[in-house]
């Protein structure tokens, strides 16, 4: 799990080094915040303060003992600010969206990947200010937790094979379901663009290619569905 839930589990996050990211309640005038805040400056943390509809939204359910509403959060294993370079001297699971065009799926597929305890999301598509915004806005500002580059996909490929991840693509042209793909280990796994899929030069890269099994008339599923069920595997067989 990779967050604290509760002042005194974000405290402890922090005093063991932990913590990469605290989010507080915007506003709330508990004194143990100043603490949190003291403890962030002292440990080079950043703090997000969102309101507390927001930190609802954040926040897993409370368990035996905790308040039903948390006013601090943190983020823990994983570190948002990551240069690409270190993403993949890190290890662990990446997502490729290779070509995808619209902001919304990618905003989507950014959540998922968040979700499901990816360690970063790679967009081979350069876009303006304006399209990252719109990106932001629609992973419901999950890029605040987990590092999010765009780049190129010769670039990706590359750094991918001199660093060992393996490399595995949905595509239809596969030949194997999920649950027989090896999901473990550093990975990169690639989704394609809306129209026209993934890439051949990413095709050719790949180690393993999966298709999602499809028995209905239409050809293929929304792209965020099959990320998901992806994402699902990978935590199954990663545990």
């Amino acid at each position: 799990m990779l967050q604290r839930r509760g002042i005194k589990a974000v405290i402890s996050a922090l005093e063991n080094d932990e913590a990469t990211l605290v989010l507080l309640e915007r506003g709330n005038e508990d004194p143990e915040l100043d603490l949190i805040r003291k403890l962030c400056n002292e440990k080079n943390v950043k703090i997000e303060e969102g309101s507390q509809t927001d930190i609802w939204r954040m926040s897993t359910p409370a368990k035996n003992g905790e308040p039903e509403h948390a006013i601090a959060l943190a983020l823990v294993g994983r570190q948002p600010n990551l240069s690409l370079i270190d993403v993949f001297g890190n290890g662990g699971l990446i997502w490729l969206l290779d070509g995808v065009q619209y902001a919304t799926n990618m905003g989507f597929c950014i959540r998922t990947a968040e979700v499901s305890g990816a360690d970063a999301v790679l967009i081979s598509n350069k876009m303006n200010h304006a399209e990252r915004s719109a990106v932001k806005g629609s992973s419901m500002k999950a890029t605040r937790f987990i590092p999010v580059h765009y780049t190129d996909t010769e670039e990706i490929l590359k750094l991918a094979r001199e660093n060992g991840f393996r490399i595995v693509v949905a595509e239809d042209v596969g030949n194997i379901p999920p649950w027989e793909a090896n999901l473990v280990g550093d990975l990169l796994i690639v989704v394609g663009a809306e129209r026209d899929g993934v890439s051949q030069e990413t095709l050719d890269a790949a180690d393993e290619i999966v298709r999602l099994p499809m028995n209905g008339f239409i050809p293929s599923y929304n792209l965020q569905v099959a990320m998901s069920c992806l994402a699902i595997e990978a935590i199954r067989q990663r545990k």
